[in-house]
């Protein structure tokens, strides 16, 4: 029996393929034993920077050589659009996208990022302030918000809208276009999930200071627009960054949508790190792999919630689900900007 969807909401669209290059894993194989066993790949990374002594810094780095990616534009290519492109092509094959099998005027590429060409940007600044020479003249188009979007339009001949969101750490929620379920269905694709409901919003109160009740009015917007309850959700995947005012605000706000312990919860930062504009892709993939897994990640790092927080912390292990048919992942910003993704079993 499929979970109800009210007519008058956005109709669910489908997901079709995917692919990653995370900290945790660049195949979806390496991804789920990483996400499912816990195993964190946060490690100590000291920092060279002449002149100044500084502890080692807690990273979470993924193993991608970004030097065999070959832009389509031929311009060089920054570390980020270099991991654009290899997880745009592997997403595209998985969901049975070959360049000519769709009608271009009809595909749109949309992307999220928190910062654009940080690479180029510091291989840049050494080479003009500390080799003292020329910056390349591809430098501007290197570090454009909106590069790994051109790249990936070329990369496919896309032909229909081109967008790049910065909405810092829920970039890549806002971002998430995917497939109509009927467009799916049409060219014989069978889904993996479907994306059942969507919200974004402002908290519109402190451009750092996460607001519980603008959480809980994007949460609460999600559902409706999938037509769910909250009682429907069996997992939701956290944003969870371990802050003391991130964390407090986000369990006032889970509780106030959910009940006390009303759904099971893990952050999965504590995993792959905190991936800033990438954040909300990766976190819903993880959200899509829980759910058709029917097994929910745990917190990595940590033996049990602050008491202070009432909600069902999943930590340890990886819990079993059986029933799931429903999750939600939440994307909540500097700036106030709150993304929230329910996704729903296709099968069911």
């Amino acid at each position: 029996m499929p979970l109800p969807h009210s007519a008058g909401r956005g109709a669910p669209v489908a997901v079709t393929g995917a692919g990653v290059v995370s900290p945790i894993g660049n195949t979806l194989a390496a991804f789920d034993a990483a996400l499912f066993a816990g195993r964190s790949a946060v490690h100590a990374q000291a920092l060279d920077l002449p002149g100044i002594e500084l502890p080692p810094v807690p990273v979470a780095s993924a193993d991608f050589d970004a030097g065999a990616e070959v832009a389509p534009s031929r311009v060089p290519l920054d570390r980020a659009t270099a991991m654009a492109l290899a997880a745009a092509r592997d997403a595209a094959s998985a969901a049975g996208l070959a360049p000519g099998s769709f009608d271009p005027e009809r595909l749109g590429i949309f992307w999220g990022s928190g910062m654009a060409g940080a690479a180029t940007f510091e291989a840049t600044c050494r080479t003009v302030y500390a080799d003292r020479r020329r910056m390349r003249p591809t430098s501007v188009v290197t570090t454009m918000p909106n590069a790994p979007v051109a790249e990936i339009a070329l990369l496919f001949g896309a032909r229909g809208a081109a967008l790049a969101y910065a909405c810092a750490c829920a970039s890549s929620a806002v971002a998430i276009v995917l497939e109509s379920a009927r467009h799916a269905q049409a060219r014989g694709a069978r889904p993996d999930s479907l994306l059942a409901g969507y919200a974004t919003n402002c908290d519109g109160v402190h451009i750092t200071l996460p607001d519980a009740a603008g959480q809980a009015r994007a949460m609460t917007a999600a559902l409706d627009d999938a037509g769910l309850a909250p009682g429907d959700i069996g997992y939701l995947n956290a944003h969870g960054t371990a802050t003391t005012a991130g964390d407090a605000a986000e369990a006032e706000s889970v509780t106030r949508v959910f009940g006390a312990r009303g759904v099971p919860v893990s952050a999965t930062k504590a995993i792959h790190g905190h991936l800033l504009g990438a954040g909300g892709a990766v976190e819903l993939l993880a959200t899509l792999r829980a759910l058709n897994a029917r097994l929910l990640p745990p917190t990595a790092h940590v033996s049990a919630a602050d008491p202070a927080f009432a909600i069902d912390l999943v930590t340890g292990a990886a819990r079993e689900s059986r029933t799931i048919r429903a999750a939600l992942s939440s994307s909540f910003a500097f700036g106030g900007t709150n993304a929230v993704l329910v996704a729903t079993r296709a099968a069911d």
